[in-house]
């Protein structure tokens, strides 16, 4: 497996600042106009969503973080915590004793769930100690008994986009629409690859979510109408600096997390330049300390 040195990535970070540093700060348009001038902006933070390792080993996914300097994870049920409380205690016990910290579980499925496997996954992500859970495909029929176990257990519950071929949840504001009247800590993971193909614009997604955006899964691609596209953030055609100003200005509170999806087999090379990048955007952008 191919590694990139640590001075490239230094180096990699380092281009980026330089060139959005020197970027023009862009317009607003009026009505984000109106959310931005309201308090100070937040830090971003950077996450990883465990996905982008899903063909790796819990160990080999602990190994690769430490790689990237990064200890947040948002870790997915079937690649790295069974959804089984004997093997999940161990798996616990790993990332504990690695630094790693866990800030979400998903994206879980709740596709076809009864009362009883729901709720199954609200213990799972309570054992786990997260407050978020990222889920997939819920019907839209079940949210109010989902809104019933959100209030119970204190826990998050983000319904993750998947993009024009998702009958259900294909954009962030299908999401909010079917959400608007529920509990706030009902909400939407902004996944913005899905998000473009969509036709929908991520930032005008980020101030209409407001404080119902609980986790952004970043990714970029050369064609808005093409999910085959993905590249290395950075590499493609996301506008990620508006988008992070965009986040900052709503003050959002949750993490920005990879799901670099492209090569499986080998995703560490892109998974290095992705968060090089993004932590030069931020740097740029006058928070280097952030990510």
């Amino acid at each position: 497996m191919s590694r990139i040195s640590r001075r490239d990535f230094l180096s990699a970070g380092a281009a980026a600042a330089a060139a959005f540093a020197g970027t023009p700060a862009l317009a607003p348009a009026p009505r984000r106009a109106e959310v931005q001038r309201k308090g100070r902006s937040a830090p971003i933070r950077l996450g990883l969503a465990s996905n982008t390792f899903r063909n790796s080993s819990r160990a080999e996914l602990i190994g690769y973080m430490k790689e990237l300097h990064d200890s947040d994870l948002n870790v997915r049920d079937v690649s790295h915590l069974p959804m089984d409380p004997a093997r999940e205690a161990a798996a616990l016990a790993d990332y504990a004793a690695n630094g790693i910290e866990l800030h979400a579980v998903g994206t879980i499925s709740f596709k076809g769930n009864g009362d009883d496997e729901i709720q199954a996954k609200f213990e799972y992500a309570r054992r786990a100690g997260v407050q978020l859970i990222v889920a997939g495909d819920p019907a839209p029929e079940a949210l109010p008994r989902i809104e019933k176990l959100v209030k119970q257990y204190d826990i998050h519950f983000a319904i993750h986009n998947h993009g024009p071929e998702d009958k259900l949840w294909p954009s962030p504001m299908t999401v909010l629409n079917a959400v608007k009247e529920m509990d706030l800590r009902m909400g939407c993971c902004i996944d913005v690859g899905h998000t473009v193909r969509t036709g929908t614009d991520v930032m005008d997604a980020v101030y209409a979510a407001g404080p119902r955006l609980l986790n952004m899964h970043m990714k970029d691609l050369t064609d808005f109408h093409d999910g085959a596209s993905q590249v290395a953030v950075g590499r493609g055609r996301m506008p990620v600096r508006e988008i992070f100003r965009a986040l900052a200005a709503i003050r959002y509170p949750g993490f920005v997390d990879l799901e670099y999806e492209a090569h499986p087999e080998n995703p560490m090379p892109g998974a290095i330049a992705s968060f090089a990048y993004m932590r030069g955007v931020l740097a740029g952008l006058g928070c280097p300390n952030c990510g």
